[in-house]
């Protein structure tokens, strides 16, 4: 699942999406993204508005946004899976992350989005776990034509999650 690494752009290294999935790895990824609020929160819970702002290197987005870009990353993934669970090869709309960032509720308070993602991780883990092997074969095609499997985009969102915990890690280091 781990790819090059690549300082601080891909702290953990970029994402590389399996071709063959063991059922251990789905168990894996699930626990992380079952843990991924928790770890979170106990990472960011005494942060001031200060820290808040603190980003990981140049131009890059700060803490607040990227517990917001989470969130939002994590919404639209956990819509994916849905639509694959309960479509023939849907088609899936791509949203522009960084312009998602300029949004007013990028201002809202972090417990905003811990709470979300707390609730919907919940939710999306306690999906996860119950699939059967046939549901993770179930696919989603990007507007550009590519395809992926469920058991893939659970490999996707549990690195998604732990690529920006360590950006956040890296940002309150500096």
């Amino acid at each position: 699942m781990r790819g090059i690494y690549n300082g601080n752009r891909y702290p953990i290294g970029q994402f590389v999406c399996p071709n063959e999935v063991q059922e251990k790895d789905i168990q894996m990824w699930v626990k992380e993204m079952t843990t991924l609020p928790s770890r979170l929160n106990m990472l960011t819970v005494t942060l001031d508005e200060l820290e808040l702002t603190k980003t990981y290197r140049e131009d890059s987005w700060n803490v607040r946004q990227l517990i917001h870009h989470i969130f939002d990353s994590h919404l639209n993934g956990y819509m994916r899976m849905k639509l694959a669970l309960t479509e023939e090869n849907p088609l899936v709309k791509t949203y522009e992350e960084s312009e998602w960032a300029k949004l007013i509720d990028y201002d809202l308070n972090i417990k905003v989005s811990l709470q979300l993602l707390d609730n919907l991780h919940e939710r999306w883990t306690y999906l996860l776990k119950n699939l059967t092997a046939t549901q993770l074969q179930r696919i989603y095609q990007y507007p550009d034509g590519s395809i992926m499997r469920i058991e893939q985009s659970i490999a996707l969102y549990a690195w998604h999650g732990n690529h920006h915990l360590a950006h956040i890690q890296q940002a309150l280091n500096n």
